[in-house]
């Protein structure tokens, strides 16, 4: 899975390895880093190898690995410190993604759908299409479920398709029980996350109107003030596009050694295209990532100079 792992990213991966133990198949999950609190309860999640802390055990894995599947990740730099072991891995790499320009060259198989919510939809596929429905356990539906539930924004992002409910409707049936799943991962934080978004909606919230756009910047002063953690920020640029008008919001946080930029939009502007051009990142037409190696205040005055190219198209 991508570095930093998401609901999807781990739910896929999780999903998948639950699967593949049913038919018996030596099976391992690898994270190239640390993962939010928020999921520590999925099934299966205890085994799973932190690449960064467990680097030794992790390589050797990859090194004996007969087939590697690559989740939820388009280009192999999305692993971060695993780029490297993975491409020079000579197994089978099969890609499972929803992410658009996949980099090809890296996997001997795969497919990347971009028309799919999310990859733990893709994975549901696979399992369903090669005839093994009677396989999906509860487990595998708490590990679906969480990745589709997310990925769609509980189900409000267009790419919520009718393929989408039925496939709920499949995992309810087979023992899902949707609102624990609900609960772990939007009701389980911490005070100090709920009085970190007020003070940034507060102190670090911009809206441009004339470009229909909110933007919000964190510094590495508040994550610390606040004791925030990996994924105390999920979600956190959804609040921008809650405000009447605004089709495009863009947050930035000042990660340790570069500065993290997350897109979102309504309707036809890509912030696909924007990340690529602008914030060496990419993702999805509504839902995009970014970067930079630029100070905090360097790159926050770039975007706000950037979105001048997009006032028509924002309008």
């Amino acid at each position: 899975m991508h570095q930093k792992p998401d609901g999807d990213a781990m739910g896929s991966t999780l999903a998948l390895y639950h699967f593949m133990k049913g038919l018996g198949h030596e099976t391992t999950v690898i994270s190239p880093t640390n993962w939010a609190d928020f999921l520590d309860w999925m099934p299966g999640i205890d085994t799973v190898v932190d690449f960064d802390k467990q680097k030794e055990k992790a390589l050797l894995l990859i090194n004996q690995a007969t087939v590697i599947f690559c989740l939820d990740f388009n280009v192999l730099h999305r692993t971060k410190n695993m780029e490297q072991p993975l491409t020079e891995a000579v197994c089978t790499k099969v890609l499972i993604d929803h992410h658009q320009q996949p980099q090809e060259e890296a996997f001997t198989y795969g497919i990347s759908d971009t028309s799919k919510s999310s990859t733990c939809e893709m994975v549901y596929d696979f399992i369903v299409n090669a005839g093994y429905s009677d396989n999906l356990t509860p487990e595998i539906a708490e590990c679906l479920y969480t990745g589709v539930m997310t990925d769609t924004g509980s189900f409000r992002f267009p790419a919520t398709s009718a393929s989408v409910h039925r496939m709920v409707a499949v995992l309810k049936e087979k023992g899902l029980l949707h609102t624990k799943v609900h609960h772990h991962i939007y009701d389980n934080f911490l005070e100090n996350r709920l009085r970190f978004i007020g003070y940034a909606l507060v102190n670090r919230l911009e809206v441009l109107y004339e470009y229909n756009t909110a933007c919000m910047y964190i510094t590495r002063a508040d994550l610390q003030r606040y004791n925030i953690k990996t994924g105390d920020t999920e979600g956190l640029v959804n609040y921008l596009l809650t405000i009447q008008g605004i089709k495009f919001g863009a947050l930035v946080i000042d990660r340790e050694g570069e500065r993290k930029w997350s897109f979102r939009s309504k309707g036809d502007f890509d912030v696909n295209s924007f990340a690529r051009k602008h914030f060496e990142g990419g993702g999805h037409v509504n839902a995009a990532g970014g970067r930079s190696s630029d100070s905090l205040e360097a790159t926050y005055t770039k975007f706000k100079e950037v979105i001048k190219e997009y006032q028509n198209q924002l309008q």
